[in-house]
């Protein structure tokens, strides 16, 4: 048995891999961000009864295995530390820790949206923007574990050639400017249209308002919609992905993601007839599901 956690900023989750291969939530508590012994301590609360069993983590951050460092921007408390060594002298037991865009891409990649496919390149959607890649089956980190993250790094100027026009660019909380993370995530999307329309609206109310036909929510989509498909279709020609799955929030607006995938095969090199930007199926629980996915990797079992 492995225990496994999907740990985020507001949440975290926790379940237990069966020897069939599944895993199911039994417990969700709030995450003490600030605080190293709370964080421990809620940890070990969801592991009573387990005797012992090794831990993997799917961990909303970055995680650079060479030098075991984490930087999780909303969990403070583990930015800096050794985080995978420190939980498990914590917790006495065996830790793996796997970025949660990783997870989400095993996850996809054998039990998915992806199972069958050589190449997958799972992305994420949320509050920030993420990926993972997955090559025959195997999981591609690279340096620093930063493989797969597209969302980061200044993508092309969004009114280059004229056809986006009143889009400033916008600061990402990285450091940078004009990342994919800053305009392609779901406060993106709120953000271009704020920016456009000086109104507030949810990504849901902007996304519902696009389907109804009205005007000005249907710009910021296409808007959008054509941000994103360009510096994926860049993304899709890098990896030579042969689908790619999406997670977060976003992943539940079907006709938004039928949108991004048509814009992105006009743009990528090689030719798509089938549906390349999906659905994931887990796009809800990829995380523990990758945990456990990354865990037998690591423990077997």
């Amino acid at each position: 048995m492995i225990d496994c956690f999907d740990i985020g900023g507001t949440y975290i989750r926790h379940g237990r891999l069966k020897p069939d291969g599944t895993i199911a939530e039994e417990a969700r508590i709030k995450t003490p961000a600030g605080d190293w012994p709370a964080f421990v301590a809620a940890v070990a609360s969801c592991l009573k009864g387990s005797e012992k069993a090794p831990v993997s983590v799917s961990l909303a951050g970055a995680y650079d295995r060479r030098t075991g460092l984490a930087k999780v921007a909303n969990i403070p408390s583990l930015t800096g530390r050794r985080a995978e060594a420190d939980l498990a002298a914590a917790l006495e037991r065996p830790v793996r820790i796997t970025n949660d865009a990783d997870c989400f891409a095993l996850a996809e990649a054998l039990q998915g949206a992806g199972r069958g496919k050589a190449n997958v390149f799972a992305i994420i959607l949320g509050s920030g923007v993420g990926g993972g890649l997955v090559i025959d089956g195997k999981l591609v980190t690279g340096h620093g574990g930063i493989a797969g993250e597209w969302g980061h790094g200044p993508v092309i100027d969004p009114t280059a050639g004229g056809t986006i026009e009143g889009i400033p660019p916008f600061p990402c909380g990285c450091g940078l400017t004009n990342c994919v993370d800053a305009a392609g995530s779901a406060r993106g999307l709120k953000r271009i249209h704020a920016t456009l329309f000086d109104e507030a609206l949810s990504a849901r109310d902007i996304t519902d308002g696009w389907q109804d036909g009205e005007r000005k929510t249907g710009r910021t989509v296409e808007i959008y919609a054509t941000l994103l498909s360009r510096a994926l279709a860049m993304a899709v020609n890098l990896t030579g992905a042969d689908i790619v799955p999406v997670g977060g929030g976003l992943s539940n607006e079907a006709a938004l993601i039928a949108l991004i995938d048509e814009k992105t095969r006009e743009l990528t090199l090689a030719d798509y007839t089938d549906p390349l930007v999906v659905p994931g199926a887990h796009a809800g629980d990829g995380g523990l599901v990758g945990a456990g996915i990354a865990g037998r990797l690591a423990f077997g079992g």
